[in-house]
């Protein structure tokens, strides 16, 4: 209920998109693993083609989203949202209908995954620039707190739900209710209203090249942005990268049963949404990079425990107290670099930034994933998950506080034991 109240306490404006948002995620997260799933009941794909579908979808969707971050500059960004989600409601919808009549393919269910991927990264460059215009800096952190809170909330009961209607309703129903959740957001945003300041920039102009790099260029020559964009990089990857092996190995040799894997994943979502209500209190009482330096540390010291990770109940504590830990620094960290980031970005940049950012993450997530396996065939997934550990405990090191964070001797506080101006 203080959710709900917090975000009608932002307007009326930013409640509907808040609900547009969570209505999204929960059929994102109902949908958790669908494509895998429908590949290997309905299509009888093989362990080749299914990491072929997880990998090549996302990957070539950044591609295809690389002219799409500018463009969005330009336009008004509430259209463009409410565009994105009626390209994946209409896109996700093809998977039943095909299912249904018989000619569901492979090739059909690759090239919604790259559409999906495209659309994704255009919506959240869009969706983040009109939240900078909707709302006052004061509250982009409570806002993206929210939003933070919203998407734990959704992993949460997302994929225990998703997977019960699969057992009753067949493969694709997921996907069906992920496209309808699609279709609310759109009314969802529809209802937000209009208001939006029209970009300077005249439709009638043409897309430049050098506007498809100014994400990059902003990025790396903002003394603010560069070392949170190579911190959550790498932290990012490395996290993620641990998954597969970790999997093989608790399904593999450790004996544990698929639900028992799903829980322990499951339940330490829940520190999400701790997390994400700490942010807003800890910023305010400790400053923005005290609380990402810490954050950023404290979530780089979790998952090197996966590598000491044994059979039966003691084993999947020890997952679960990991991810628990894990899980809850992400989601203090999240918010906070969320705001930073919309902070450091003039608004006619904000698309092609969060684009650019997107783009860079999920490529290089994806390469270092297939590096990773490989490793894990060679030597084997504990030592693929203790390598990932060990270099995620260095992570911190590039999130150097800018010099235009640190006091000057000039205007340094008299007293030692002053507080550092509220932020």
């Amino acid at each position: 209920m203080a959710g709900i109240n917090g975000r009608f306490c932002m307007g009326r404006r930013f409640g509907w998109l808040w609900a547009a948002y969570a209505v999204s995620a929960l059929g994102t997260y109902l949908a958790f693993d669908a494509f895998s799933v429908i590949a290997v009941l309905a299509l009888h794909a093989g362990p080749a083609e299914v990491a072929l579908l997880a990998a090549t979808g996302p990957a070539v969707g950044a591609v295809a989203a690389v002219p799409l971050g500018p463009w969005v500059d330009f336009r008004l960004k509430r259209p463009v949202m409410i565009g994105m989600d009626l390209i994946r409601f209409a896109a996700l919808l093809t998977i039943p209908a095909a299912y249904a009549l018989g000619g569901l393919g492979f090739g059909q269910m690759l090239l919604v995954s790259v559409v999906v991927a495209a659309a994704d990264i255009t919506f959240n460059a869009a969706s983040g620039a009109f939240l900078k215009t909707l709302l006052p800096a004061d509250r982009l952190l409570g806002a993206n707190a929210r939003f933070e809170s919203a998407n734990w909330t959704a992993l949460v009961l997302g994929p225990p739900l998703g997977g019960a209607a699969i057992g009753l309703f067949g493969p694709v129903t997921t996907v069906v209710a992920n496209a309808v959740s699609f279709l609310l957001s759109a009314l969802g945003i529809r209802a937000v209203g209009a208001g939006e300041p029209r970009p300077e920039r005249r439709k009638t102009e043409r897309l430049r090249a050098g506007d498809l790099l100014e994400g990059w260029r902003h990025i790396l020559s903002s003394p603010d942005l560069r070392p949170l964009f190579f911190n959550n990089l790498a932290a990012n990857a490395l996290i993620m990268v641990a998954a597969p092996p970790l999997a093989v190995l608790m399904l593999g040799p450790l004996g544990f049963s698929p639900w028992q894997y799903g829980l322990a994943f499951a339940v330490p979502c829940l520190g999400g949404l701790l997390g994400s209500r700490l942010a807003r209190p800890l910023v305010t009482r400790y400053g923005q990079w005290r609380v990402l330096r810490t954050a950023s540390i404290l979530r780089a010291v979790w998952p090197l425990g996966l590598a000491f990770v044994g059979p039966g109940l003691p084993g999947l504590l020890l997952v679960m107290a990991l991810e628990l830990g894990v899980i809850t620094c992400s989601s203090v960290y999240s918010p906070v670099y969320a705001t930073r980031r919309l902070e450091c970005t003039p608004n006619d940049r904000v698309a092609r930034t969060l684009s650019a950012w997107s783009i860079t993450g999920k490529a290089t997530t994806a390469a270092l994933t297939a590096l990773w396996g490989l490793l894990a065939t060679f030597t084997g997934p504990r030592t693929a998950i203790a390598l990932a550990g060990v270099l995620l405990l260095a992570t911190p090191l590039l999130l150097r506080e800018p010099a235009t964070e640190r006091p000057s001797p000039a205007s340094a506080p008299p007293s030692p034991a002053a507080p550092p101006p509220s932020r």
